[in-house]
């Protein structure tokens, strides 16, 4: 390997180790991971309620009334996903700061609610604009209240285990059961903690935000997620992924612990206006990301890459190699040909595994765009759903699932060519191997 590809990839993957390694990126990425089997529970209730042609098959009134019945479902899950990223955040801060984990969560809950306004407009019939004092604005508690949830979660949590730390605690007898002394153990961190916060509240009361869900809005998520949802930010992230994996690092994962926050408020104001019946806002949400690129058989969209080495390649070894990843390769699973073909520091097969989803990000970005596909609804749909079936579901729509046979015959012509080169050499490497063989035979 040449000294100038050393001094390339040597930084990369120093810089790649150490995202990896961040506690901090690592406890967001857990924490939301734990709302996972629950947006997934009201992903399925929301697809069934919204199906397409339900009007036609239950009639209006029918469908009206089924969307009525399985509504509480998305909203119980999805829709407040702010709660369930908090409660991740404070229970994974704590365990690994050795704190008590429950309490953790508990405190950085109660310290999100603390800061979150309590009054909402109401709209009389009469057209009167009333505010409702002590209710909870559902918005706030899922896509408009994600970047405060997170930073107010870690604070709390800092606090909570610094505190306790300090041994600014309440200490009980042996003969207490455990139960009862660790909830003594944690009512003055408690209450420090969530004395900071009331006092946070109170003090934005005097700013012309009037809260602080408005203050880093307006000043920090909206521009955020506006330069997060950008076909630019959106090329970056998908040329980053690609070129970690070539380097043998976990792309995906390093990249999505950055961006997971942006991605997923994104999802989240689109399935706001998906059950709203509004238009959707974003092209670029975290199902775009999953579905229109890793649900193309993995990271890189290799499934037509495996196609072409099952099917495609004259080389017994090639063959082999893309029969055995074929099966993992449809669920979008495709550490077999990445590590097995191998991709990683593969400067043959370098160029497609860049280019193909560069050009299909641009294709589905643009296809979005211009309205010939339907953006996606903001259901989570697991990234090992099968192609075609993800792209539907994704979109509401079969042209999600069209436009994934387009990035595949994309990925195709990106990746034929190279893979023949690849053949070819691989042909004459196991022609050689058998002229060795039957001269070993000879002179046995």
């Amino acid at each position: 390997m040449s000294a100038g590809f050393a001094k390339f990839r040597d930084p990369l993957m120093k810089l790649g180790e150490k995202f990896a390694q961040n506690k901090t990126l690592q406890i967001l990425r857990d924490a939301f991971m734990l709302a996972f089997p629950l947006t997934i529970f009201g992903s399925i209730t929301l697809v069934i309620a919204n199906f397409p042609f339900l009007d036609k098959i239950l009639g209006e009134q029918g469908a009206a009334t089924l969307n009525a019945l399985l509504g509480p479902a998305s909203t119980a899950t999805m829709s407040i996903a702010t709660v369930f990223t908090v409660l991740g955040i404070g229970y994974y801060f704590s365990k690994d700061r050795k704190c008590d984990p429950i309490f953790g969560a508990a405190i950085s809950l109660a310290a999100f609610i603390m800061i979150t306004p309590m009054e909402v407009e109401h709209v009389l019939e009469d057209g009167t604009a009333v505010m409702v004092g002590s209710v909870l604005a559902i918005d706030r508690l899922g896509a408009r209240g994600m970047f405060v949830g997170m930073l107010a979660a870690f604070l709390a949590a800092f606090l909570y285990c610094w505190i306790t730390k300090k041994n600014w605690t309440i200490k009980m007898p042996a003969s207490v059961p455990p139960a009862v002394s660790k909830s003594f153990s944690a009512l003055i961190p408690a209450c420090l903690t969530l004395t900071v916060f009331l006092a946070v509240r109170i003090g934005f009361t005097f700013t012309p935000w009037g809260n602080i869900h408005d203050f880093i809005y307006e000043l920090v998520q909206a521009p955020l997620t506006s330069l997060g949802s950008s076909l630019i930010a959106t090329l970056l992230a998908i040329f980053s992924i690609q070129i970690l994996w070539f380097f043998g690092l976990h792309g995906q994962i390093i990249v999505n612990s950055v961006l997971d926050p942006i991605w997923n408020t994104l999802t989240m104001e689109n399935l706001m206006a998906f059950q709203a019946g509004e238009a959707l806002p974003n092209i670029v949400t975290k199902q775009f990301i999953e579905i229109f690129t890793v649900g193309i058989g993995g990271s890189g969209m290799t499934l037509a890459a495996v196609i072409i080495l099952a099917f495609f390649c004259r080389s017994r070894q090639l063959k082999q190699v893309g029969r055995l990843a074929l099966p993992a390769a449809c669920f979008n699973i495709n550490e077999p040909i990445i590590f097995g073909l191998p991709i990683v520091l593969n400067p043959t097969i370098l160029i497609p595994w860049i280019l193909a989803p560069v050009i299909n990000v641009c294709i589905v970005y643009f296809a979005m765009a211009t309205g010939l596909v339907p953006l996606t609804t903001g259901v989570t749909v697991p990234w090992t759903t099968p192609i075609f079936l993800s792209g539907m579901l994704a979109t509401n729509s079969w042209q999600g699932g069209v436009i994934q046979l387009v990035e595949l015959a994309v990925v195709f012509v990106c990746w034929l060519p190279f893979l023949k080169a690849l053949d070819r050499t691989a042909l004459q490497s196991d022609i050689q191997e058998e002229d060795d063989s039957v001269f070993d035979l000879g002179d046995e």
